[in-house]
């Protein structure tokens, strides 16, 4: 599955805040969490996390990942010539 950082996500349960909206803040072998509602951070495994998971409300800008590809496009050319 495909998550990051920046992610809004909403997740199957309801936190006992009331809210059903993170953001991810951290992404790897565990998923890191902070609720809209009330601000707590949470740890979650990948698989714990991807079980809970109801959907992506907001995916991240594609455009900031673009921007580091051509980056990194940029510096394989100028090392190369």
């Amino acid at each position: 599955m495909d998550i990051r950082l920046g992610d809004t996500v909403r997740m199957r349960k309801a936190h006992p805040c009331g809210s059903l909206d993170w953001v991810v803040t951290r992404t790897g072998a565990d998923i890191k969490i902070r609720c809209l509602g009330c601000g707590r951070v949470v740890m979650l495994e990948r698989p714990s996390f991807e079980k809970r998971l109801k959907k992506v409300i907001k995916r991240e800008t594609e455009d900031a990942d673009e921007g580091r590809e051509s980056e990194a496009d940029r510096e394989k050319e100028g090392g190369a010539g």
